[in-house]
């Protein structure tokens, strides 16, 4: 068995070299197919894995206070509602009253998107990220030091002038220099480096590894600007306290917004695995797309695949007919031309998936995604890759088989 599936591999490989242009052509129409597939997969599959592990770093047992609720939107992706923003005085009350003993609370703020920092002689392109933090904020954001200490109540209680820098600042301002305890300025405002931060890459172009963390009230009183709006996160001990503490959290912020019981909630809650399965959600449609362009390429590869084998058959008509008069049976015949079928589509497949891996990863580092290989889109691609086999070799295998020697050896 394993001598006659080689001999047929030898003879449909010797057959698509004396076919080579009408072959390659074919191969083309399925790879491109399979590239479309597997590409769109890939970024898909990038797309989840970041935010997926962006928000999963948090854990299920988290959630936050922010000015909207992100389901919330009306046409277009614009806000329904205009919320007033989440203010210090806000936060701080919610931190205040918010007394559960399962439950600790971190406040932050943005404080500045584009920041030059300045080490010595030496500064960074003014794109650093400036938050204002307190001391839960690592803990309740899931993040985790390479190096040095978090920040502590004393530190925050205080107002010390210490920092925690992104790993990128390794990279370029602190390079071949161990940066704890050095000091950086940051608007002429000194600060001590205690901590760097493990890397988390970038999301959509915002790069999380190039931002500074410091005490809240120093970034208050450096950063002045109005409106600002203030990120309340929750961690409670265990998950199957976080129904209550969200019910709770949500009771507390009506009290300290002074909401009626008729009124709707003018904040937004979001929990981390809530968001995880909204991503899923939102990529269904892209890969219900993938699906659908996977059975456009079934058909067209299939009648591309189909007419070259039948036309095969028909040049090869002579070539059945001398194997059938020395001795091949049908099954052999229709086997040989089944097997030539299977090779020209799994080549196709093949050059498919290696292009569709090339461009999603090419996509995914253009958009900073973290790029995995699509096993789900591969094992998809080569089973269609045997569909389209099947589909386009059964029938000319049969016709082939059918054809009787005699007259087979007469044409010409």
């Amino acid at each position: 068995m394993w001598l006659l599936l080689r001999e047929n591999i030898r003879i449909a490989l010797d057959s698509i070299k004396s076919q080579l242009l009408r072959t390659i052509l074919t191969i083309l129409i399925i790879a491109i197919g399979i590239t479309a597939l597997v590409g769109i997969l890939s970024v898909v599959t990038a797309l989840k894995n970041t935010l997926s592990s962006d928000f999963a770093s948090m854990g299920a047992n988290t959630f936050s206070i922010n000015r909207y609720d992100t389901n919330v939107r009306a046409a277009g992706g614009t806000i329904e509602k205009i919320n007033p923003p989440l203010s210090y005085i806000d936060a701080k009350e919610f931190k205040d009253d918010y007394n559960l003993p399962y439950a600790q609370t971190s406040l932050s703020f943005t404080a500045s998107m584009a920041t030059e920092v300045k080490y010595e002689n030496l500064k960074t392109d003014p794109e650093v990220s400036i938050l204002g933090v307190d001391d839960m904020f690592l803990t309740n954001s899931g993040l985790d030091l390479s190096a040095g200490r978090d920040f502590t109540s004393f530190d925050i209680s205080n107002n010390i002038n210490v920092c925690i820098v992104g790993s990128d600042f390794e990279k370029n301002l602190f390079k071949d220099i161990n940066p704890l305890d050095k000091t950086i300025s940051l608007r002429g405002a000194k600060f001590k480096v205690i901590g760097v931060l493990k890397s988390k890459g970038s999301t959509f172009g915002n790069n999380q590894d190039l931002r500074v963390l410091i005490p809240l009230q120093s970034a208050r009183s450096i950063f002045t600007q109005p409106n600002v709006n203030y990120r309340i996160s929750v961690k409670v001990s265990e998950k199957d306290f976080l129904e209550q503490a969200q019910e709770e959290a949500i009771l507390t912020m009506r009290n300290i917004r002074s909401l009626s019981p008729v009124e709707e909630n003018n904040f937004g809650i979001e929990r981390s695995d809530d968001l995880i399965q909204r991503i899923g959600a939102a990529t269904t449609g892209i890969n219900i797309a993938g699906f659908l362009i996977g059975l456009i390429t079934i058909f067209g590869s299939s009648i591309a695949l189909l007419n070259i084998m039948l036309v095969s058959v028909t040049e090869r008509t002579k070539e059945i007919g001398i194997r059938k008069a020395l001795g091949a049976k049908r099954n052999d015949i229709s086997f040989q031309f089944f097997m030539e079928t299977i090779v020209i589509a799994q080549i196709g497949g093949l050059v498919g998936i290696l292009l569709g891996i090339g461009l999603g990863y090419a996509i995914a580092s253009a958009l900073s995604f973290k790029f995995i290989i699509p096993w789900g889109a591969i094992v998809l691609a080569i089973s269609i890759s045997f569909i389209v086999a099947i589909i386009s070799g059964l029938y000319p295998a049969i016709k082939a088989s059918r054809l009787d020697p005699v007259e087979a050896l007469r044409y010409e």
